[in-house]
């Protein structure tokens, strides 16, 4: 059993009355009634999100991160990522989905991981708008919803520039709230990291290693640090053991192994310190998130 037995949710689930296709839009309210049976749960998707709350409040999980929900609320999130939520009755909002071909076939020097917000898991998921910012962002969702029913020509070259507006006004909106992840990483270093997020992504499970992510990348061990820190605040190491530790709380949550299994499987041959990890990365044990999250 893997993690590939975690709910994952297809866009096609959401096109009722309508052709498959790469892109969604709905009011959030809307989005509740068609999607109520797929959304009791935590899950995946296999498309990029974005959401904006506009009335009401509530509590958003993405990957065991607690967000509040207010009016200006603006989540991102990227395939793969486990979400679930708890709203208000008089929660009001706007989504749309895309997969990444929708977007990157007409932007080809422009990938939707080139965005902070969708590019890292260490990169927060939420943008708090002030009532200036909500309202930018909100006409150009209405305009994106008015062209997503509509049948004009160029429709969807259209849609993608709106898209691209919002996208494009967060990572600015972003680069103001979080200084320290935008402005001070040059272009080049970000890049760096996101190269260095792509290599651990597929190797964490088995290299713990530092050396062996900066001889992937060229680059020195010392350089790595220097990218990880200017970029994320944290060293190389702590990102690595933090995706690990990620994995690790999904596997706990949906998987019916025993921890010393997913231990194992996690590239820890030793249990005590895998526990260990855990427990200084996540401030409690395997065995208490269990008890705290597993229903």
């Amino acid at each position: 059993m893997t993690l590939d037995s975690i709910s994952v949710l297809h866009i096609d689930l959401f096109q009722s009355g309508k052709s498959a296709s790469d892109f969604y839009f709905s009011t959030l309210q809307n989005h509740l009634i068609v999607g109520h049976r797929h959304l009791e749960k935590a899950h995946r998707h296999d498309f990029y999100a974005t959401i904006l709350f506009t009335k009401g409040t509530g509590i958003h999980e993405i990957d065991f991160q607690r967000y509040e929900i207010s009016a200006g609320s603006l989540f991102f999130m990227s395939p793969g990522q486990i979400h679930s939520w708890e709203l208000s009755d008089d929660i009001e909002g706007y989504l749309f989905f895309c997969l990444p071909d929708f977007y990157e076939m007409h932007y080809v020097h422009q990938k939707l991981r080139s965005f902070p917000f969708f590019g890292s898991v260490n990169f927060p998921r939420k943008l708090q708008l002030n009532e200036t910012e909500l309202k930018e962002n909100l006409s150009l969702f209405l305009e994106l919803e008015k062209e997503y029913h509509s049948q004009d020509m160029m429709k969807n070259g259209y849609m993608l520039s709106l898209m691209s507006q919002i996208f494009i006004k967060s990572t600015r909106q972003f680069s103001r709230d979080f200084d320290h992840l935008v402005s001070s990483a040059s272009l080049s270093y970000f890049k760096h990291y996101q190269d260095f997020e792509n290599w651990v992504e597929q190797y964490f499970s088995k290299e713990k290693s530092i050396a062996f992510y900066a001889s992937l990348m060229d680059i020195s061990s010392k350089h790595l640090n220097r990218i990880t820190q200017t970029v994320v605040q944290k060293t190389a190491t702590d990102v690595i053991t933090e995706r690990t530790i990620l994995e690790a709380k999904r596997m706990l949550m949906y998987l019916d192994e025993s921890l010393v299994e997913i231990a194992f499987r996690l590239g820890y041959e030793e249990y005590s310190y895998f526990v260990r990890v855990f427990r200084k990365t996540s401030g409690m044990t395997p065995t208490q998130f269990i008890k705290k999250y597993k229903v």
